[in-house]
């Protein structure tokens, strides 16, 4: 063997310090806080304290009068903030999937909630290093969805997470424009 390349136990060593490097936490890019979070059936909701989950609950209308004939009569009610989150968060979920007929069980997606637009702003920038001239989005690498809580609706949450459950769904990933075409078609049906 050659003394001047690398053994295979050098080669391992470099492959595993870029996987480290590169590895992500909870589905959230090495270089963003962690936050705490929610774990709900399908996302896990990483939010900054309290009071947003709080502002999301009241944003995201979505819940009884959706929840068909067999759920509103269940005698589940949720018990605080965090289980009405989950629940309606899971409702909505599958909701997309009926709607897009792709029923097939994904890694959860994150959820993670910007307090204000600024906030959201700087998150793009620090992932793409561009300015951003969008109101939410959904970034495949991580499986995250990137919401600002000021500016949220049912409709956008259903919008960002049909684009996680069309990316997974598939064998292929579609054009970005094709998704963008199905994730269209949610908005239009939710409700």
């Amino acid at each position: 063997m050659d003394p001047r390349l690398p053994s295979s136990s050098h080669i391992i060593a470099v492959i595993l310090l870029g996987a480290l490097l590169s590895a992500t936490t909870n589905g959230v890019c090495a270089d963003e806080p962690e936050w705490p979070r929610l774990d709900t059936r399908f996302t896990s909701i990483h939010y900054q304290e309290e009071g947003d989950l709080e502002k999301f609950y009241s944003r995201i209308d979505y819940g009884p009068r959706h929840w068909g004939i067999k759920r509103l009569f269940s005698s589940s009610s949720p018990k605080n903030v965090q289980e009405a989150i989950a629940k309606k968060v899971d409702l909505l979920f599958e909701r997309v999937q009926s709607i897009l007929g792709m029923r097939k069980k994904i890694d959860k997606v994150n959820v993670r909630l910007h307090q204000e637009e600024n906030q959201l702003h700087r998150a793009f920038y620090n992932i793409y290093r561009q300015k951003c001239h969008i109101r939410a989005w959904y970034r495949y690498k991580n499986n995250t969805v990137y919401l600002n809580l000021q500016d949220l609706d049912e409709g956008m949450l259903a919008h960002e997470l049909a684009h996680a459950i069309i990316d997974h769904y598939l064998l292929v990933r579609p054009p970005r424009a094709t998704a963008e075409i199905l994730a269209r078609y949610v908005d239009r049906h939710l409700k």
